[in-house]
């Protein structure tokens, strides 16, 4: 890609991001918490689509590790535009691997970002953390939800 088409990218990626984020914000507003992951996955993918997005839910991914192929490693919760990862939970406090698996699935896919949105925390920006698979520019994105020392999270 060259550098108009890097640009471009990163922002189809930060203008999924905004509808993602701005989406699971109203869910999180008019919902609560308390639903089981699945609730919130189902409807976090019917309103993308009506946004028009192209949305696979629980896409069965393979992986190739080591010289060893699966064909099923892992299930990604949303995949929005072949773009962006979407993890979701629903508890009341996340554990550091959830911010690590994101990262993993970023890289078998080789995404360049993927939001990790708890619906069980107290606030909704105490509950949504962008992850950043390598080096991007998303320095000057609006969508600077939780900022922490985690290797790959922003």
């Amino acid at each position: 890609m060259n550098s108009h088409e890097d640009t471009k990218a990163r922002r189809d990626q930060e203008e999924l991001s905004r509808i993602v984020v701005d989406c699971a914000y109203r869910m999180h507003v008019n919902i609560g918490p308390g639903l089981l992951e699945s609730v919130y996955e189902a409807v976090l993918e019917k309103l993308l689509l009506e946004q028009g997005l192209e949305v696979s839910r629980q896409k069965a991914i393979p992986i190739n590790v080591m010289g060893l192929s699966f064909n099923e490693g892992f299930r990604a919760d949303l995949i929005v535009e072949n773009t962006l990862l979407v993890e979701l939970k629903s508890v009341e406090k996340p554990a550091p691997v959830h911010a690590k698996q994101v990262l993993t699935y970023l890289r078998l896919l080789n995404l360049p970002l993927g939001l990790l949105i708890n619906f069980g925390a107290a606030t909704f920006k105490e509950g949504c953390t962008r992850i950043v698979n390598g080096k991007q520019d998303f320095a000057s994105s609006c969508l600077r939800v939780n900022q922490n020392s985690q290797a790959g999270a922003i």
